[in-house]
C-alpha cells in the first residue's frame, strides 16, 4: 500500500509540477517581475498620470527558472502524496476512484489549498501591505485544515450531523476573518495585483485538476498491476 501511494504520488506530482511551472512561467511570472520594478522604484505608480501597463515576458533564466521548476515539482509531489493518501483512505472505506472522479478530487484540493485561503489572504504581489507573517500562517493552516475536513464530510458524510459540521468548518475561518494590515499602502498598481491574483488562482485550478486526474490514473493503474 505504501509503495503504491508513493509511486502514484511521485509520477502524478512530478508531472503536475512541470505543468504548473510552464503555466506560471507563461502567465504568472511576468506580472511578478513587473511588480518588482515598482517595489524597487525602477517604475513609479502614479494613479493620476498613469504608468506603463505592458508586462513583458522575460527571457528564460536557467538558474532562476530552473529552480522554480524544481521547486514546483517538489511542491506538487508533496500535494500528490496527501491527495493519493486521501484516495487510499477513501478506498479503504469502500469508495472507488476513477480518473474522471480524480478531477473532482483535484478541484477539492484546489479549494482547500488555494481558493478558501485566498478569500481572506489573496495572492500578494511585492510592494503590497500585509499583516504579520505568524498570524497569517496560523490562519492559513487553520483554514486549509478546516476546509479539507469540511469537504471530506460533505463528500463522504452519511448524516445531517456530518453535513452540518462540514458547513460549520467551511464557514468558521471566514467568520473569524484573516489577519489584516493596520493600514493599506503600496507602490504597485492595484490593477496589476488583481491580474496577478486572477492568474495565480486560474493556474492553480488548472494544475490541481490535472493533479487529481493524474493521481487517480496512477492510483488505479497501480491497483490493476
Amino acid at each position: 500500500m505504501i509503495y503504491r501511494i508513493l509511486t502514484s504520488a511521485l509520477f502524478a506530482g512530478f508531472a503536475a509540477g512541470l505543468i504548473a511551472a510552464v503555466l506560471q512561467l507563461l502567465f504568472v511570472q511576468p506580472i511578478l517581475l513587473h511588480a518588482e520594478l515598482f517595489e524597487s522604484g525602477t517604475l513609479v505608480y502614479d494613479a493620476t498620470a498613469g504608468t506603463p501597463s505592458f508586462v513583458e515576458r522575460p527571457a528564460f533564466n536557467i538558474q532562476r527558472d530552473g529552480l522554480s521548476i524544481l521547486f514546483s515539482a517538489l511542491v506538487y509531489t508533496g500535494y500528490a502524496l496527501m491527495l493519493v493518501a486521501a484516495m487510499a483512505f477513501a478506498s479503504e472505506q469502500g469508495h472507488t476512484t476513477t480518473p474522471r472522479q480524480g478531477i473532482m478530487w483535484g478541484i477539492a484540493g484546489f479549494i482547500t489549498v488555494h481558493f478558501a485561503p485566498a478569500i481572506g489572504l489573496s495572492p500578494e504581489l511585492p510592494g503590497f501591505s500585509a499583516a504579520d507573517v505568524s498570524p497569517r500562517q496560523v490562519w492559513w493552516f487553520s483554514t486549509v485544515a478546516a476546509t479539507g475536513i469540511g469537504l471530506w464530510l460533505l463528500a463522504f458524510g452519511t448524516s445531517w450531523r456530518a453535513w452540518g459540521g462540514a458547513i460549520v468548518l467551511l464557514a468558521a475561518p471566514h467568520f473569524i476573518g484573516a489577519p489584516e494590515p493596520q493600514m493599506f499602502r503600496g507602490n504597485t498598481p492595484p490593477e496589476l495585483a488583481g491580474l496577478f491574483a486572477t492568474r495565480a488562482l486560474g493556474v492553480g485550478l488548472a494544475v490541481w485538476a490535472c493533479l487529481g486526474t493524474l493521481a487517480a490514473h496512477f492510483w488505479t493503474t497501480e491497483d490493476r498491476s
